[in-house]
C-alpha cells in the first residue's frame, strides 16, 4: 500500500525550478501525488518504495544539483557566505580603481569576476552536466564572460554585481515572507509535561498518546486537544480564534491545542494525538495550502519553462545574423545577444505569482480564516452568489423558548408542553432537548408507542390512543406562524415559538457582500415564517425554508447552473453542500475534523465578518498578481526591444531580470499588510 512521504528542501530559489523537480519526479511511475511546494520548501509524494530517499535524492540532484534535501527539517543556522563573497568582491574591485599598474589592475578585476561568479558558475556547470539544461545561471555566466572577452570589463562586472546583489535581496525577501506567514500560524507547543505516576516528564508533544495525562502550567501552550480532568483556569484562545477575551475552563471541559493557559495549573487528558489536534491541522493546512494551485499559477509555471529557451534561440540569431542584415559588427551584435540573455530569466514571473498566493493565505490565517488552496482564493473573486445556512451561521444557534401558542380550547399550555415532551424524549434534536428542559411536569414516556422520526420534519407517535405529530408547519399541515407545532389526530392544537438570535454583524456583512455584487440566498430546514423574519431583518435577497439536506443540495445544484456559488454552513450537517459549492465555507466548527475536511475555507472564530475579509484579501491578491505580471512582462519586452536595437545596455538588462523580480516580490508582500 502506498505511503505518504514528506521531505524538506534548501537552496531552491526559483518557483520554476521547483516545478521542474515536480515534473521530473512525476515521470517516474513509482511516485504519485507529487507536490513540490516552493512557498514552504517541501516535497511530498506517495510511493510503495520502502526507503524512497535515495531515488528522490538522485532525481532532485539531476534536475537542481545545488538543492539540498532532508528527511527532517534542518534547524541549523546557515552562514551568509554569498553576502560575504559579494562584499569581498566589491572591496577588491574598489582597490583595483586605486591601482595604476595595468597587470595588477587586471588581476584584481579577474578575482572580482571569479568571486562574484563562483556560485553561479558551479550551478550552471552542474545543471548542464547532470540535466543537460541551460538555465539563468548559465545565461548570466555566458553574458559576463562574453562581456569580458569583448573588452567590456565593467559591463560584465555590473551584470554580476547587480545579479548577485539582487539574488541576495530576493532570497532575504522570500525568506522573510515565509517566516512572516509561519509566525502568523505558529500555534504548536514543542514539549508537554507528561504525568507518569507521581513524576512529571518533559516529552515531545508528538510522542503523546490518547489517554495520557499532561500538566499545563501558567503561561504554557496546551500541546494537544484534550479534556480537563483536574483544575480550573482561564485560557487565551486568541492564537486560534482571535478572541481577546479570556475563556473560563472548568473540570470536564474540552481544551484545544494552541490555547495558552493564563490561570492555574491544570491536568488534561489527551483526546487527540499531536498530528490530529487542532493547532497542527491549522498549521499544516496553511503552510500546505499552496499545494492546491490556482490556474494562474499553473499557467505561469508552464510558460516560464518555455520562456528562457526561446529567448536563448533569439539571442543566438541576433548574435549570428544581425551583422549580415545591417551595418553592425559582430562585436556589437554579440554584445546585444549577451544583453538579451541577461533579460531571459523568467524569475519575476515565476516567483511573484506563487508568493502572492502564499502571502494571501498567510494574511487569511492572521485574520483567523483557513484557506485550503490558492485555487480557492481565485474562485472567491469569481463568485457572484452566496448561500447561507441559517442556524449557527446567520443566527447564534442558541435557541430559547419564547412562547407557547394554544390553538384549541381543549388544551392548556402545560398540556401541550407535556404532549410534545412525550415524543421529543425519543429525539436527539436540539429543539427537542429545549422542550424537555422547559417541561417541569413529571411524565412517563413508556405510554408512547409507534414512534417514527422523519428527518428534517418532525416526530410522530401514538399516545393514549391519539395520533400525535410534533414538527414543522408542512409536517403538521398548517399555515400558522410558529417554529414547532403539535398536532393531535391531524388537528393543530398548539405551537412553540423559539428565539434564535441573529448574529450582531449579519446585516452589515450582507451589505458588504452587495458591494461585491454578490446575491445572497438562505437555505434552511427551519419553518418558513421564522426564515422570513431572519431574511427580512438582515437583507437576504432570496430564501427557501423547510429544506432537507438533500433538498438543499438540489437547490444549490440548480443555482450553480447560472452562478459561481459560495456555500456557508456549519461544516457537519451541510457537508454535501459544502463539498458541492464552488467555494465551501465552514462557520464555527473549530476543532471539528469534519469541518476542515468538508469545506474549502474554515472561519475559525465563528465571525461572519470573515467572509468579506476573505473577499478583500482574494481581490487584493488578484490585483497584485496582475500588477506583477503586467509590470514584469512589460519591462522585459520593452528592454528586449531596446536591446535588440542597441538602446539598452547590460545594466538595464540586469534590472529587467533581478530588479524587476525584487520589485515584484516586495509588491507581493504588501498583501501581508491590510
Amino acid at each position: 500500500m502506498p505511503m505518504n512521504y514528506k521531505y524538506y528542501l534548501e537552496n531552491l530559489d526559483c518557483a520554476n525550478c521547483a516545478k521542474k523537480i515536480e515534473d521530473e519526479i512525476k515521470k517516474d511511475d513509482r511516485f504519485s501525488n507529487v507536490i513540490v511546494n516552493f512557498s514552504t520548501l517541501t516535497l511530498s509524494f506517495k510511493t510503495d518504495i520502502s526507503d524512497p530517499f535515495k531515488e528522490i535524492f538522485k532525481i532532485v540532484k539531476r534536475v537542481e544539483p545545488d538543492t539540498l534535501i532532508y528527511v527532517e527539517k534542518s534547524n541549523d543556522e546557515k552562514s551568509d557566505y554569498e553576502l560575504l563573497r559579494f562584499i569581498l568582491a566589491l572591496i577588491i574591485l574598489g582597490i583595483s580603481f586605486l591601482i595604476n599598474t595595468p597587470l595588477i589592475k587586471e588581476i584584481l578585476i579577474v578575482i572580482s569576476y571569479l568571486l562574484l561568479m563562483y556560485k553561479t558558475m558551479i550551478k550552471a556547470v552542474k545543471k548542464i552536466v547532470r540535466s543537460h539544461n541551460v538555465d539563468e545561471n548559465a545565461l548570466i555566466c555566458i553574458s559576463a564572460i562574453g562581456a569580458y572577452i569583448l573588452g567590456e570589463h565593467m559591463e560584465g562586472l555590473m551584470v554580476l554585481l547587480l545579479y548577485v546583489l539582487g539574488k541576495i535581496l530576493e532570497d532575504k525577501a522570500v525568506n522573510k515572507s515565509r517566516n512572516s506567514i509561519k509566525d502568523l500560524v505558529e500555534l504548536k507547543a514543542s514539549y508537554a509535561n507528561l504525568k507518569v505516576n507521581k513524576r512529571i516528564n518533559k516529552v515531545k508533544s508528538e510522542s503523546l498518546k490518547i489517554g495520557d495525562i499532561i500538566i499545563v502550567k501558567k503561561g504554557e501552550i496546551i500541546p494537544v486537544d484534550g479534556v480537563v480532568v483536574s483544575g480550573h483556569t482561564f485560557v487565551d484562545p486568541s492564537g486560534l480564534t482571535g478572541e481577546t477575551t479570556l475563556r473560563e475552563i472548568h473540570e470536564a471541559e474540552e481544551v484545544l491545542s494552541g490555547y495558552i493557559n493564563k490561570g492555574e495549573i491544570i491536568e488534561v487528558r489527551v483526546e487527540k494525538t499531536y498530528y490530529d489536534s487542532t493547532a497542527y491541522k491549522i498549521l499544516e493546512l496553511t503552510l500546505n495550502a499552496t499545494n492546491h494551485k490556482a490556474k494562474t499559477e499553473t499557467f505561469v509555471s508552464k510558460i516560464a519553462g518555455y520562456y528562457t529557451p526561446i529567448v536563448l534561440i533569439v539571442a543566438i540569431l541576433i548574435g549570428v545574423f544581425l551583422p549580415l542584415v545591417s551595418s553592425l559588427t559582430y562585436h556589437d551584435s554579440i554584445y546585444r545577444a549577451l544583453t538579451f540573455l541577461v533579460i531571459a530569466c523568467p524569475c519575476a514571473i515565476a516567483i511573484s505569482v506563487p508568493l502572492s498566493y502564499f502571502a494571501g493565505i498567510g494574511m487569511s490565517s492572521k485574520k483567523k480564516v483557513l484557506v485550503k488552496g490558492s485555487n480557492y482564493l481565485d474562485a472567491l473573486t469569481k463568485c457572484d452568489a452566496i448561500v447561507f445556512d441559517k442556524t449557527g451561521t446567520l443566527t447564534t444557534g442558541a435557541f430559547e423558548l419564547e412562547d407557547i401558542c394554544v390553538y384549541s380550547d381543549t388544551y392548556t399550555k402545560e398540556e401541550i408542553l407535556k404532549i410534545a415532551s412525550m415524543g421529543e424524549a425519543f429525539s436527539t434534536h436540539p429543539i427537542a432537548r429545549i422542550i424537555i428542559q422547559e417541561n417541569k411536569q413529571n411524565f412517563d414516556s413508556s405510554e408512547v408507542k409507534d414512534v417514527h422520526e422523519i428527518d428534517g420534519k418532525g416526530i410522530e407517535f401514538i399516545y393514549q390512543n391519539n395520533y400525535i405529530k410534533v414538527g414543522s408547519a408542512s409536517f403538521c399541515k398548517t399555515k400558522r406562524e410558529a417554529n414547532v407545532f403539535v398536532s393531535v389526530n391531524d388537528q393543530v392544537v398548539g405551537g412553540f415559538i423559539f428565539n434564535d438570535h441573529i448574529k450582531d454583524n449579519a446585516k452589515d456583512v450582507i451589505l458588504e457582500l452587495k458591494n461585491y455584487h454578490i446575491k445572497s440566498y438562505m437555505f434552511t430546514g427551519d419553518n418558513a415564517s421564522f426564515a422570513k423574519i431572519v431574511a427580512q431583518n438582515i437583507g437576504i435577497d432570496e430564501y427557501k425554508a423547510e429544506l432537507l439536506p438533500q433538498e438543499k443540495f438540489r437547490e444549490l445544484d440548480n443555482l450553480q447552473k447560472h452562478h459561481q456559488v459560495m456555500f456557508v454552513g456549519d461544516g457537519i450537517n451541510d457537508a454535501p453542500s459544502l463539498a458541492k459549492a464552488d467555494v465551501g465555507i465552514s462557520m464555527g466548527s473549530l476543532g471539528s475534523n469534519s469541518a476542515i475536511e468538508a469545506s474549502d475555507i474554515v472561519i475559525m472564530n465563528d465571525d461572519l465578518e470573515g467572509i468579506p475579509t476573505m473577499l478583500r484579501i482574494a481581490h487584493k491578491t488578484k490585483r497584485i498578481i496582475m500588477m506583477n505580471l503586467v509590470f514584469s512582462i512589460g519591462v522585459k519586452l520593452l528592454i528586449l526591444v531596446l536591446a535588440m536595437f542597441g538602446f539598452a545596455h547590460m545594466a538595464a538588462a540586469v534590472f529587467a531580470d533581478t530588479g524587476v523580480t525584487l520589485l515584484a516580490i516586495l509588491n507581493s508582500l504588501r498583501i501581508l499588510k491590510e
